[in-house]
């Protein structure tokens, strides 16, 4: 039969061959067709055959063909056809589509639909003709019926595609049937529906398959829906890692069901790089997802900006045209983050209303640590962007050159949060990658070497973790290194010894390396820079500070540990102990050699032995040989010669120039401190020695000899002794007065080095604390002359206790002695009981104690938080130790408080003339400093807030700085507990009660909320507090909204693609609104109050301006809001009505209030006038500035409520509720003349010209008459001003 049918095929005319399929069942014919094909004969030739035979144009022939499709497509998937034969039938099929009718073509893709969704495909073969029916639907005319309906062909196909993803898709053929839909003509509706539906299968999918999925759905996405895609695969595998994290930080039981870390990651790599590849091809990609993440930024990251999305975007950083653009977005998110993170821990208010935030870092260290997986994509971007930090965030120059540190923790702003990021993210790279390592080192040392104007600490910090992490691992750098020492020449100290610090473990596992560092130290040692020679000194001291000899001490009261990863390289310590002795013997020479150079080159060396020597015991002989012999030099062996010291030897003079030679002080200060250490340390660690030993005691008697008679002998000698008199020139400009005053700045040096050393062998004994009381007077006669001398520069006094020799051990035994003694006494003894003559320059010996209290723990909390703890502990010791450990920092805080409490309440309670007002602002600042150690939600907390609130409602003090210390005191408690709104509102209320109403008419009930606001202190400190205070609430409140509106426009863009109901209100609007609705009734009382010129209503009109900007922003807002079916919530038409009634014309008023006084106070009364305006004088400079500084902001207020006005009745055309009911258009701008007023005006002015006239003429009526010429033509000049002032 095929035979026959292919015969009667080769036939011209078809006639005979349709005659024939006619007479044939068309079940036979199908079935002798699959026949054929199982076999694996000409197939091909058969189907051309009867497809020829049976044309569309016969309702007979169609049905043939229906036929044998539906055939086709069952032996396809069957499987049981040869792959040649399955392509070749559908290669024909796909041809003979287009001659389908319409009907049979939405018949045709019915059975598609149906063997899809309900699963009945095997191998998915014939899928690759479904597009071809779906476009050859679309060419169909006239009307088609689908379902129940008549479409278009157009139609026909999207109700199509809508059924089609609205059914089961089996998970096998997810990947072929999205790659199907990329033949298919699909419009922007239905190629939403598509990637719905494919999103959704992810889920669905095991983790292999997904790469291919998304390397076919960015395929299909250049047809629309790029934004979609891309949120869609962040969002797949944002979830993916959420559940990861979960499952490994929970029960191990868990790891039954939990997808392989290697696997995850092995699959999110592939993924972006065939995102990273797509957007190469179409970067209208790229694009979408900077919109797309940029967008997620505004609305608090959510889902949006997590590890995957880093990772794409460090990926997609890769791509020239996107590079700039990516890292400017991380960076901007890592700010952001940080300094969300600050906004939301000052703010008890923000913390209530958000959620903890998520951590941008804490992201970005997770994909460096995934980055292992293979991720070579990700490296580079993220080796830029940690650098990109570092550069942009990195400590700023001050004023000389240095940057300020700070303590680590929360205390760090957000520039050194990101900062410290980028540290990060680059040592954990080049902890992770080998092959960046190179590339990371040399940049580094780079920016070290290169950028020796700006502050490098942070790159020195990450070169020191990087070489500390592991020295063996750089050795392969070893010539980057050795590069840099050619540079220590000309680099500044600072830089050097942080360099040379941070390769010191370098030093320990390279010899040639070490070699290199002192071939190039022993060159700066002579070279002509100062600095260079500094900077050799400073090289060698680090030298032997860390190349120690053997039989040293270990110091444990050295600070700079050398880390484990140091001690492992060390292997043969024995053998370089050795080795390091005549090394460090040698540097030893070296340095002496240094004894001839500058002051400066010398005070290195006397700052660095003893160091050196904690470091390196065995060097001790050496180094105090080396001092002893320096010392000779300027000491006088016979024991009756006064002074008992050489201080001319000291300078050196040269011609005009006189300069130090020796910083003797130094020397001595040296000495005394190798001494100490040496008798506490080494002497009893050599207990029954041998002879040497006796020796070395002797040769160390012999320092200690000198010091003590050098201390009889200073204790005996006179200032005249030292021509150091009060008779003795101390001026700058003479030769002699700069000598003495370099020889008064040695002898106190030496004064306190000798109060120290008395001090250390005293064992508190009356003899020599008799001796330390002499010294001092020594110290403090000649520091008065100095300051008396200096005059009005004293400069030098407090730059001398600047440069003080004392050293932290010294203080810090004083401080603990003193510190009980301080304590006790203050709280013990009244300022009021005190003797009068107990009194020192106008402090009481209490005061001075509260001061010392003041600083103390200031320091502690500034400087020393992590140890806040110990300090507390050491101030009460418990009766019962065993309770100690139960103490928490806030009950310690709290009972020391209580003390000071007490002081204040008594300093209140005496009369006005006997207050202390330095007293009790020092008790405040005491107050502050243990408050910030309570716990916020501590009953202790709480107790202190409402002490504090209570002290300012009934005490009435006149003294501003007491206020405002007062003030702050409270304002800092009250943020921590909750929002300051209402008492900001209460305090409005008592200023505007005591400074009176802008109308004079208006008398003002006065509320007395808080009794330490008063007519004193009401402006300008009060007033400036609490507007300060209302611009940090505008900035939390603009913060939420700018929040709130990324939120809504996420939330609208899953409402359109949902189509879901509108979400519910959000918390956070009642919160901003009734914040708003607080601050505006604040406001309304501060702008009726008669407020003095100057900053308090400069800084209340930008205020104000703020406050409508963010009214604005607000509406704003809501007219995203009702975009979707959500309307306006009550309380905003209540706070818009508000703001009509009670903000707005008020301002206005204030504005003419404003206006006003500048129109009067630039004149004067009567003749006075005149010679103003002949001779103007610099206070009336300084008025005019002042009224231009005040009114500059007026312009901008009247604009931020003309745009208020203007988006309000947009929002009211959209949301069909009148808000501009409330609101009244004011007419204080209309320009038009008074004629009443200017008719007053005039008349005033002729009869004050009048008065002028007649005094003038009683004077001198000569001088009378020939100025009445002049003044004939000032009438019209000033009616003329009048008129243009009447015109407001």
């Amino acid at each position: 039969m095929d035979q026959k049918i292919l015969s009667l095929a080769a036939e011209k005319t078809a006639d005979s061959l349709q005659a024939f399929l006619q007479t044939l069942k068309e079940e036979d014919l199908a079935n002798l067709l699959q026949n054929q094909a199982v076999k694996g004969r000409a197939v091909g030739a058969l189907l051309r055959a009867i497809f020829r035979g049976s044309p569309c144009s016969e309702e007979a022939g169609t049905l043939r063909r229906r036929k044998i499709y539906t055939r086709c497509m069952q032996l396809v998937e069957s499987g049981d056809l040869q792959k040649e034969t399955a392509s070749e039938i559908i290669g024909l099929l796909m041809l003979e589509v287009h001659c389908f009718p319409g009907p049979s073509l939405v018949e045709l893709a019915n059975e598609f639909i149906a063997a899809i969704t309900g699963g009945s495909l095997t191998n998915g073969k014939s899928l690759e003709l479904f597009p071809i029916i779906l476009t050859a639907l679309v060419t169909k005319k006239g009307k088609l019926v689908c379902g129940k309906d008549e479409l278009s062909g157009e139609e026909c196909k999207k109700q199509l595609i809508s059924t089609l993803c609205s059914g089961r898709w089996d998970r096998r053929y997810v990947i072929q049937l999205t790659s199907m839909f990329k033949d298919v003509p699909l419009t922007p509706e239905e190629i939403g529906l598509v990637m719905e539906k494919v999103l959704k299968m992810f889920s669905k999918l095991n983790l292999q398959e997904i790469p291919p999925l998304v390397y076919q759905l960015l395929i299909l996405s250049s047809k629309g829906s790029r934004g979609k895609v891309l949120e869609g695969i962040v969002a797949f595998f944002n979830e993916l890692d959420r559940q990861h994290r979960a499952e490994q930080s929970g029960d191990e039981l868990l790891d039954l069901i939990t997808v392989p870390s290697g696997e995850l990651r092995h699959v999110e790599g592939t993924v972006v790089l065939h995102v990273v590849f797509a957007m190469t091809l179409d970067c209208e990609l790229g694009r979408a997802l900077l919109k797309h993440l940029k967008a997620a930024q505004q609305g608090g990251f959510s889902n949006n900006i997590c590890p995957f999305s880093i990772t794409l975007l460090l990926s997609v950083a890769r791509i020239q045209r996107f590079e700039e653009q990516v890292f400017d977005l991380l960076k901007a998110s890592v700010f952001k983050s940080f300094k969300d993170l600050q906004l939301l821990q000052g703010s008890k208010f923000l913390q209530n209303l958000v959620p903890h935030p998520s951590c941008v870092s804490t992201m970005i260290l997770e994909v460096v640590k995934n980055s292992v997986h293979s991720w070579d994509h990700v490296i580079q971007g993220l080796v830029q962007f940690g650098f990109i930090l570092m550069d942009s965030y990195g400590p700023k120059k001050m004023g000389d050159g240095t940057a300020i540190e700070t303590s680590p923790g929360l205390s760090r702003t957000p520039n050194q949060h990101a900062c410290k990021l980028g540290g990060d993210i680059l040592l954990e790279t080049f902890k992770i990658h080998e092959l960046i390592r190179q590339e990371i080192l040399e940049q580094v040392f780079n920016r070290v070497v290169t950028r020796a104007s700006s502050p490098i600490s942070h790159f020195l910090e990450l070169l020191s973790n990087i070489i500390t992490y592991s020295p063996l691992v750089l050795q392969s750098c070893s010539s980057k290194v050795t590069e840099s020492f050619d540079y220590l020449s000309f680099l500044p100290l600072q830089t050097v010894q942080g360099l040379l610090k941070a390769v010191q473990p370098l030093l320990k596992v390279s010899m040639s390396m070490r070699d290199s560092l002192i071939l190039v130290l022993r060159k700066a040692m002579f070279a002509r820079q100062l600095d260079a020679r500094k900077s050799a000194v400073a090289g060698f001291l680090l030298l032997l500070k860390n190349f120690k000899v053997l039989g040293s001490l270990s110091s444990s009261q050295c600070s700079q540990a050398i880390g484990v990863s140091q001690v492992h390289v060390d292997v043969h310590s024995r053998y370089n102990a050795v080795a390091n002795e005549a090394f460090c013997l040698e540097i030893m020479d070296s340095l002496r050699r240094c004894l001839g150079q500058q002051a400066d080159v010398r005070l290195m060396l006397y700052e660095g032995f003893y160091d050196v020597l904690r470091r390196n015991s065995q060097l001790a002989n050496s180094i105090m040989q080396t001092l002893l012999s320096q010392l000779k030099q300027f000491y006088e062996a016979q024991a009756d010669v006064l002074p008992p010291l050489k201080l001319e030897a000291c300078i050196l003079t040269r011609g005009d120039q006189i300069s130090l030679q020796e910083p003797l002080d130094h020397l001595l200060c040296c000495i005394q401190h190798c001494l100490a250490w040496y008798k506490s340390k080494v002497m009893p660690a050599q207990q029954g020695g041998e002879e040497g030993e006796e020796e070395e005691e002797g040769f160390y008697q012999e320092l200690d000899d000198m010091l003590e008679s050098l201390t009889n002998r200073m204790i005996k000698s006179e200032l005249e002794d030292f021509e150091l008199d009060k008779s003795a020139d101390f001026s700058q400009s003479t030769g002699n007065g700069i000598k003495n005053n370099i020889c008064a700045s040695l002898v106190m040096g030496v004064c306190e080095v000798l109060m120290e050393y008395n001090f250390s062998i005293s064992n508190f004994s009356k003899n020599k604390f008799e001796d330390i009381l002499s010294l001092f007077t020594c110290y403090k006669k000649l520091s008065d002359i100095l300051a008396e001398k200096a005059g009005k520069g004293k400069a030098k006094a407090a730059g001398r206790a600047g440069d003080s020799l004392l050293s932290m051990k010294f203080v810090s035994e004083l401080l603990t002695a003193l510190f009980r003694v301080l304590l006790w006494r203050y709280t013990s003894i009244p300022t009021s009981v005190e003797e009068p003559s107990r009194k020192e320059k106008g402090r009481s010996i209490s005061l001075l104690c509260l001061e010392g209290l003041q600083r103390v723990l200031g320091a502690v909390s500034l400087f020393f938080q992590p140890r806040v703890p110990q300090f507390l502990r050491a101030l009460d010791v418990p009766d019962n130790e065993e309770a100690e450990g139960e103490v928490t920092v806030t009950q310690r805080a709290a009972f020391q408080i209580r003390q000071f409490q007490r002081s204040l309440l008594n300093l209140l309670s005496s009369p006005e003339e006997e207050f202390n007002s330095k007293e009790a602002l020092l008790l405040v600042s005491v107050l502050a400093s243990l408050a910030r150690l309570l716990e916020p939600t501590s009953p202790q907390f709480v107790q202190m807030l409402s002490w504090t609130a209570k002290i300012c409602k009934e005490n009435s003090r006149e003294d501003a700085s007491f206020c405002k210390g007062l003030m702050n005191l409270l304002f800092s408690l009250h943020v921590a507990h909750k929002s300051p709104v209402s008492l900001l509102r209460d305090l409005s209320q008592d200023i505007h009660g005591h400074l009176g109403d802008i109308d004079e008419d208006v008398e003002v009930e006065k509320t007395n909320h808080y009794a330490v606001v008063n007519l004193r202190t009401a402006a300008p400190t009060v007033c400036l507090l609490v507007l300060s205070q209302a611009e940090k609430v505008l900035e939390e409140v603009d913060w939420l909204i700018t929040r709130l509106k990324g939120q809504v426009s996420q939330e609208t863009e899953s409402e359109e693609a949902s189509s879901q109901a509108a979400p519910p209100s959000h918390p956070a609007e009642k919160a901003v609104i009734m914040q708003l609705g607080t601050l505006l009734t604040f406001f309304h009382e501060l702008v009726q109050t008669a407020l003095p010129s100057g900053s308090c209503v400069d800084t209340l009109l930008k205020d104000l301006c703020k406050m409508y900007t963010i009214l604005t922003a607000l509406v704003k807002y809501y007219l995203q809001v009702c975009r979707s079916a959500r309307g306006i919530p009550k309380i905003m038409e209540k706070l818009v009505k508000l703001s009509g009634s009670h903000l707005t014309p008020v301002c206005y008023s204030f504005i003419s209030y404003v206006q006003n006084k500048r129109s009067r106070s630039p004149q004067c009364p009567g003749g006075r006038k005149k010679k103003q305006q002949q001779q103007p004088t610099a206070a009336g400079a300084v008025a005019m500035a002042r009224v231009l500084r005040e009114t500059k902001p007026i312009p901008n207020l009247i604009f931020a409520i003309e745009q208020y006005e203007k988006f309000l009745i947009f929002l009211s055309k959209r949301s069909k509720v009148n808000l501009m009911q409330h609101i009244k258009l004011s007419t204080s701008r209309d320009f038009k003349i008074k004629g009443n007023v200017l008719d007053m005006l005039l008349r005033e002015e002729e009869e004050e010209e009048e008065e002028e006239e007649e005094e003038d003429a009683d004077e001198n009526g000569e001088a009378a008459a020939s100025e009445h010429g002049d003044q004939d033509k000032e009438p019209a000049k000033k009616k003329r001003r009048k008129e243009t002032k009447c015109l407001s």
